[in-house]
């Protein structure tokens, strides 16, 4: 038997090369002949949409993606294949179950949260996953898609809007925050993206901006649970994290050393209860917290205060902890929950009304250091129902002076014109959550969509300017990654159907994005 084993592997029998070769010209006409066949589909299609396309358009696109693929690439492709095999070949679920009790995480609990990197690509977005597939997506190649995943992660996002890393992760994560450039160590992708377990939880991570792999694993201190988010200071150094003490109840921020792995260096009050989101001020001394005023269990996540809730607004010096100014809303139940802050230092508040559902209160608001209360943003015929009463994401753009905010129980994005308060327009978009400012790097996409809609048409302006086309990236629980383009110099009216304001252009993965979604 051994020597057959020997001999089979040294020669082939010349009728079995004959039926390999014969077998391997069979595969290859029967394949050159069905991408032919889809090819002629899919561009009889394209032509009804876009009269001006032709077959050579395929060539082009071939022939670029062949260019992309240099003698530095293929290595490298071939390298991250190697490495996720091995990953996936020697993943240990129960490793995870390890001592995590340590501020940084050891070795054994990091492998357990693998990475597995699709493409070698610059990120431009990172966003929490509820719900991942077990295999990845089918444009990865270079993967075995018999492993299995948890349902939890993340995922890195290039300017094409296609996956270029995903992590799993072993609990529902919240937000994502990206830590700011370092001009004197750190590259734009060499930095760190921390992510927030769901409130209320015990446990944040830090990870790779690049890769997507797991550099520590923070847990929260005794009689501490973190609620969800967190902020770094503008340098970079200072990881500043809402928190809430098991036994008082009473809101706190903690602070942690992003220099010295993370370790928790002081904490003081948030001057309330239950500190949601909080946001770096430009003037790179002030914290601005969001306290929810909602007592949340932590086993069960039940809200205990309800009808007593003490909602508010503050501005703290981040390095005292002294209280600067406090804003409380015209309605205790208006609970303060997401921000977003405009260079010029206006706050962009989304609200989660705890009330009944009947009471129609604002849930877009804005406020500066200074003001006696919040200037609410302007709904048509103020129909704040429209969003069910929960603000999921606020992202502003400061350039443009525009304003973009997400319902998942309403189902639509909206898009404000910050310079007269009023909204653009508003699109149903399920289950929407996460939202971004489109980067600089999206012009290939803006371009596409240009064509497609063909706003050359407009009356108004024959000549569409990237700048007219203002955009957003929205993430939802269906998969999509939509970008929005807003036209501001239309405001909303009666006829948005036959003039749209808000254009958008849909990509769908195979996996449910979660509440946020950021920028690099």
């Amino acid at each position: 038997m051994d020597n057959y084993k020997e001999s089979k592997s040294l020669s082939v029998p010349e009728n079995t090369a004959a039926s390999l070769a014969s077998g391997l010209l069979g595969t290859m006409s029967a394949t050159i002949t069905a991408t032919a066949a889809l090819v002629g589909i899919h561009h009889y299609y394209r032509k009804k949409q876009q009269p001006q396309a032709c077959l050579y358009d395929y060539l082009t696109g071939v022939n670029a993606q062949l260019g992309s693929l240099s003698t530095a690439t293929l290595p490298r492709l071939q390298h991250t294949y190697q490495q996720a095999k091995h990953a996936y070949l020697h993943y240990d679920e129960k490793s995870f179950e390890g001592d995590v009790a340590a501020t940084t995480a050891t070795s054994c609990n990091l492998a357990a949260l693998h990475t597995t990197t699709i493409l070698p690509r610059p990120v431009c977005w990172v966003s929490g996953v509820a719900a991942m597939p077990k295999g990845l997506p089918t444009d990865s190649d270079y993967i075995d898609q018999s492993a299995d995943h948890n349902d939890f992660g993340v995922v890195g996002i290039d300017a094409d809007r296609q996956l270029v890393w995903q992590t799993t992760m072993p609990e529902r994560v919240h937000d994502i925050v990206v830590q700011p450039i370092d001009n004197n160590s750190k590259s734009a992708q060499s930095r760190h993206v921390v992510v927030m377990g769901r409130r209320p939880s015990a446990r944040f991570w830090v990870l790779d901006t690049a890769t997507g792999e797991v550099k520590h694993a923070i847990k929260a201190a005794s009689e501490r649970h973190f609620y969800g988010h967190a902020c770094y200071s503008l340098d970079g150094s200072k990881l500043y994290v809402t928190e809430n003490d098991t036994v008082s109840l009473d809101g706190k921020v903690g602070i942690y050393d992003a220099i010295n792995d993370y370790q928790k260096i002081a904490e003081f009050d948030s001057y309330g209860i239950g500190p949601h989101e909080l946001i770096m001020h430009p003037d790179s001394e002030t914290l601005i917290v969001a306290n929810g005023g909602i007592k949340t269990e932590q086993a069960s996540r039940e809200e205990l205060n309800l009808d007593s809730m003490r909602p508010s607004l503050v501005y703290i010096n981040r390095h005292t902890g002294e209280l600067l100014e406090q804003i409380t809303p015209e309605h205790n139940q208006m609970s303060i929950r997401h921000l977003a802050i405009h260079d010029n230092g206006t706050v962009m508040i989304g609200i989660q009304f705890q009330g009944e559902k009947h009471i129609n209160v604002p849930l877009v608001l804005t406020h500066q250091r200074g003001d006696k209360a919040f200037t609410p943003l302007i709904m048509p015929n103020n129909q704040w129902q429209r969003f069910h009463q929960y603000i999921a994401s606020v992202a502003v753009d400061s350039k443009r002076n525009l304003l973009c905010v997400t319902t998942p129980i309403g189902g639509c994005a909206a898009i404000y014109d910050l310079t007269t308060y009023k909204l653009i327009d508003s699109i149903t978009l399920p289950d929407c959550a996460g939202a971004s400012v489109m980067t600089a790097s999206d012009k290939n996409s803006l371009h596409k969509l240009k064509t497609t809609i063909n706003v050359a048409e407009s009356a108004n302006d024959a000549s569409y300017s990237n700048d007219k086309l203002r955009g957003f990236i929205v993430s939802d629980g269906q998969g999509q990654l939509t970008a929005l383009y807003a036209n501001s110099s239309m405001a909303y009216s009666s006829n948005m159907e036959k003039n749209p304001t808000i254009y958008s252009d849909s990509k769908t993965h195979k996996m449910s994005f979660d509440n946020h979604l950021q920028a690099l």
